[in-house]
């Protein structure tokens, strides 16, 4: 190949034909967990998370809530990935190796999101959340009281969410979405200097937690008891005025060693002396393999 601008420009059309392909096509777990909300700065406050009024009898004027009280920001974070190109490889048309490369570039930056989120999830036993307690803690205060969210143990965590409201337990803030870039002219110094094209990603956003309300999550060995006490704990769930938060388990979170655990909790209609299994069907499961 004759190697001058037109032709690099045309490599450079192809390279982000094949991302933005692999890009699309590329599986994703975040969706189910999160909800993806736009960033137009450096950060978004989430202080709106500690108000949870349910609706009121209109007497006299309204009962405004106040979310001045708290407040939770989310600071966006950069993250890129670059891979090269060598020039005697693009003269020696031999750029058909490379486009793998391309593809594996776009798959990665297409399941970081799903890193990130599963990460969060995954620490929410010593991480805080809106309200100053770690996300999964036994002690986050409503009202004039204090309610648990996780299990004790020493067991691999699982996690129980209702992922049936717009509000996720998890929030994928979205800065800036995956861009194909490129290094690549005749005047770069690592063109210049090292014959060396460059190509990647740019990509700009940060995770953070949703309400804490929607989540549980357990240490203890997953088995019907601690299931049977997750859900409880859930449906039980109240607002500061002490009205039921209608909380309903959706879905059952675990990672790939508990999937045969899981499985046999609710996807198993009977035991293995044929009584009735109370909790067959009673959620989805969804094994992440982010979360081994």
């Amino acid at each position: 190949m004759i190697i001058n601008q037109a032709s690099i420009d045309g490599l450079f059309k192809s390279f982000y034909t094949k991302f933005n392909e692999a890009y699309d096509a590329a599986p994703c777990q975040w969706p189910l967990v999160s909800m993806q909300v736009p960033s137009e700065g450096r950060s978004v406050d989430y202080r709106w998370l500690g108000v949870q009024p349910s609706l009121r009898e209109w007497l006299g004027d309204r009962a405004v809530r106040d979310i001045s009280v708290s407040s939770y920001e989310i600071f966006n974070k950069d993250f890129e990935s670059t891979v090269e190109v060598d020039r005697n490889d693009i003269g020696d048309d031999q750029i058909g190796a490379y486009g793998p490369m391309i593809q594996h570039l776009a798959w990665a930056a297409k399941q970081h999101s799903d890193i990130l989120v599963f990460a969060l999830l995954k620490a929410g036993f010593t991480t805080s959340c809106y309200d100053g307690q770690y996300f999964f803690d036994s002690d986050h205060p409503v009202g004039a009281t204090t309610v648990s969210n996780c299990g004790s143990g020493s067991a691999t965590p699982w996690y129980l969410l209702d992922l049936s409201r717009p509000i996720k337990p998890i929030i994928l803030q979205i800065r800036k979405a995956p861009e194909f870039v490129a290094l690549d002219r005749p005047d770069d110094e690592n063109v210049f200097m090292r014959k060396k094209y460059l190509y990647g990603v740019d990509d700009r956003k940060n995770v953070g937690y949703g309400l804490w309300q929607l989540a549980y999550g357990s240490k203890a060995a997953l088995d019907a008891s601690a299931y049977a006490a997750a859900r409880t704990a859930m449906m039980s769930f109240k607002n500061e005025e002490g009205v039921p938060l209608g909380i309903n388990p959706t879905h059952l979170i675990v990672p790939p060693s508990l999937e045969s655990a899981g499985r046999s909790l609710l996807k198993v209609p009977n035991d293995a002396a044929g009584a009735g299994n109370p909790w067959y069907g009673s959620a989805d499961l969804i094994v992440v393999p982010w979360l081994a």
